[in-house]
């Protein structure tokens, strides 16, 4: 599990593996490493981490060469672990070291050291590592990454975070336990992301094995959110206001009981005629060939007013570029008070102009 941006990668055949891992590393005094490794016997130790040059994306299976000062004593060549580190015995013998990384076909600077009895030396060594092109990625079968995502203070699982690779075009998002599963991932190391708004983005560096699964586990930390102020605005035709057009709007849309069409669906739509847009974007509406609006469900033609006026149909009377708004109620039931009456049996639909 990862606490404050830490990511654990394990695989599931050596579960015994797993490693905390942080996405940054700060070295002070050398009494960490000693309770994470074997004692050295009192002798010196040297902590070693390999990181990407800007030194937040520390670099596991990275091979560090150890070349002593003393010629008694051969030299070293040994992989990083799970969070970039190594931690290795110094040869009684040994005063001095000189020590490099590589991976792939990338290489670190040359770190001299000198040693003191009994003390703990710690070197960072940092590879100009290109993301888009983490490492070698030899031909052969791809693996796989699964994880899961959680919150790293509650340890609730969070949905819908972007889970890629950088330099890969495909990416997954996590489901509602947080788990995801990124199949096709080529052999060879990676860098992985995730983002989500209100968490902090997370980079870390992971291992594929060709043919293998890879299992990773990251928990987020919960990030402000910093965001410019929104603001929406709306234009009201003030002759629809006084008509009661848009009161009747927010009662309607409430309760179900008609559909209404505002300026801006009149212009994205762009119709011939205003029967058609009205028979479009209201179901069960068709339009006969005399112009009436007929209601298919009781197969009758609907009322029709234009600006509060009754008419027998609008072919001829308004073209969609002068409608403001409509209104359409499919039956009595539904009608307002101002369109009521014998008449509305059918239903009723009603245009007002700019």
């Amino acid at each position: 599990m990862v606490r404050g941006g830490m990511f654990t990668a394990r695989n599931p055949r050596s579960l015994t593996a797993a490693a905390f891992v942080s996405t940054w590393l700060v070295f002070g005094g050398g009494g960490a490493w000693g309770q994470e490794v074997d004692d050295c016997g009192g002798g010196a130790e040297l902590a070693v981490a390999v990181t990407d040059q800007s030194g937040s994306i520390s670099l596991p299976g990275a091979t560090v060469i150890v070349e002593w000062g003393d010629a008694t004593a051969p030299p070293v060549r040994a992989s990083t672990r799970a969070d970039g580190s190594l931690l290795l015995c110094v040869p009684r013998s040994a005063e001095r070291a000189v020590v490099r990384a590589e991976l792939g076909d990338q290489t670190s600077g040359e770190a001299s050291v000198l040693f003191e009895p009994e003390a703990a030396r710690e070197v960072v060594l940092r590879i100009p590592l290109d993301v888009a092109t983490a490492a070698p990625r030899p031909p052969g079968r791809p693996g796989r990454l699964i994880g899961s995502v959680r919150d790293a203070l509650t340890d609730d699982p969070v949905h819908v975070v972007i889970v890629s690779l950088a330099g890969q075009p495909k990416s997954v998002d996590t489901g509602r336990q947080g788990r995801f599963v990124m199949s096709g991932v080529p052999a060879g190391t990676h860098v992985l992301e995730t983002r989500r708004i209100g968490y902090a983005p997370l980079r870390h560096v992971v291992s594929v094995e060709e043919g293998r699964t890879t299992e990773v586990d990251i928990a987020l930390v919960p990030a402000p959110v910093e965001m410019e102020p929104l603001v929406t605005t709306a234009v009201r035709s003030r002759r629809l206001e006084i008509k009661g057009f848009y009161e009747r709007k927010r009662w309607g849309e409430l309760l179900g009981l008609g559909t209404y069409i505002t300026e801006d669906y009149i212009e994205r739509w762009r119709p011939k005629e205003v029967a058609h847009l009205v028979s479009m974007l209201a179901p069960g509406i068709s339009v006969d060939r005399n112009g009436r609006m007929i209601n298919r469900r009781s197969s009758c033609p609907m009322t029709n007013y234009l600006d509060g006026v009754r008419v027998e149909r609008f072919l001829g009377w308004a073209k969609p570029h002068e409608v403001a708004g409509i209104e359409v109620y499919k039956g009595a039931a539904s009608l307002p008070a101002d369109f009521g009456g014998p008449t509305g049996q059918c239903g009723v639909v009603v245009v007002w102009t700019r």
